[in-house]
């Protein structure tokens, strides 16, 4: 991933409902869901969640696709997993098993 691209990705989660429209879709996995649904779940209104997931969506961070009327948004996960590894390649002194730990040694941040 290119240096451009990842700050870009990185400037698109980095505001409040983005990030948590985009947690909402890591949570809800490859099958996604319908824009007015993420709205509804994150109670923001529908036209201003729906300009957040357009900045994910330029971002490169979600896919979309038409299901009747509805846009059902999904996590790109290949670009998820992009931008970590870009964030994370010179990890440690290039020593990337330092990095690499169970999910189950991150303890829970307050206000989760």
């Amino acid at each position: 991933m290119e240096t451009e691209h990842a700050v870009t990705a990185l400037g698109a989660l980095a505001q409040t409902d983005r990030l948590a429209a985009f947690r909402l879709l890591m949570a809800a996995g490859e099958g996604g869901l319908p824009s007015g649904e993420i709205a509804q779940k994150l109670d923001i209104q529908p036209t201003r969640m729906s300009f957040h997931l357009a900045s994910l969506e330029r971002a490169g961070l979600f896919k979309t696709r038409r299901a009747g009327r509805q846009i059902i948004y999904a996590v790109d996960y290949g670009q998820m997993r992009q931008l970590l590894t870009f964030l994370m390649e010179d990890c440690c002194g290039n020593n990337p098993a330092v990095c690499c730990f169970p999910i189950d040694d991150f303890s829970q941040p307050e206000g989760r």
